[in-house]
């Protein structure tokens, strides 16, 4: 009897598996296709049926509701793994760069997301709280070892990357952005008081000689 009911409570092995094979089919077709993608072509790629896919997501937004907050949840748990590295700016700096990957998928899912994700929705105010506290925690060890400067906040932080990420729409937007993120990142550097000075060796004119 037992067996039954936990049979019926658990979902099966291969159940979560096929679940977790659409998600990530979902985020490739999505970041590349953008919100034309089909899902037939999401259920290709996972190889399952489609009728397999809607059995799991039973509309279009469902599925981009839950690839969208798949993303945050790993973005969370990257920090949380990043927390033990040895360099924390290098651990500041692979965190944002996760995020342009992140904001790909989110491009390709915009239009579906727009009403799902706007302020004061409870799927907003999940990511935003998940990033802040995910950022903020890499930030202040950073800022802890005496590497970063302490006048930024993480909602700082977000708001420079989200404006990195956004400004750009043309192909290969993705490495322009990494590109900038390492300038930044490289920025928020605490610099030495005294910058060392060249030295410059001066040679006098030789004294002329008398005639």
């Amino acid at each position: 009897m037992d067996d039954r009911v936990d049979n019926i409570r658990k979902p099966r092995a291969d159940a979560v598996r096929n679940r977790e094979r659409v998600l990530e089919a979902a985020k490739a077709v999505f970041s590349a296709g953008g919100p034309e993608a089909s899902l037939e072509a999401v259920a290709r790629r996972a190889g399952v049926g489609i009728g397999t896919l809607y059995r799991h997501f039973p509309t279009r937004e469902a599925l981009f509701e839950a690839v969208y907050r798949r993303e945050v949840e790993q973005l969370g748990e990257l920090a949380e793994q990043l927390r033990s590295a040895k360099d924390p700016v290098d651990a500041l700096r692979r965190w944002l760069r996760s995020n342009v990957e992140f904001v790909a998928t989110k491009k390709g899912m915009s239009a579906a997301l727009a009403l799902a994700v706007q302020s004061g929705s409870e799927l907003h105010a999940f990511s935003l709280d998940r990033l802040t506290r995910a950022v903020g925690t890499l930030l202040a060890r950073a800022v802890a070892a005496g590497e970063v400067r302490a006048d930024i906040s993480p909602e700082d932080l977000l708001r420079a990357l989200i404006g990195m990420c956004y400004m750009h729409d043309q192909p290969g937007w993705q490495s322009t952005t990494l590109r900038l993120l390492d300038v930044f990142v490289d920025g928020l550097r605490v610099q030495s008081k005294q910058s060392p000075r060249a030295t410059v060796k001066t040679t006098k004119p030789a004294a002329k000689r008398k005639r």
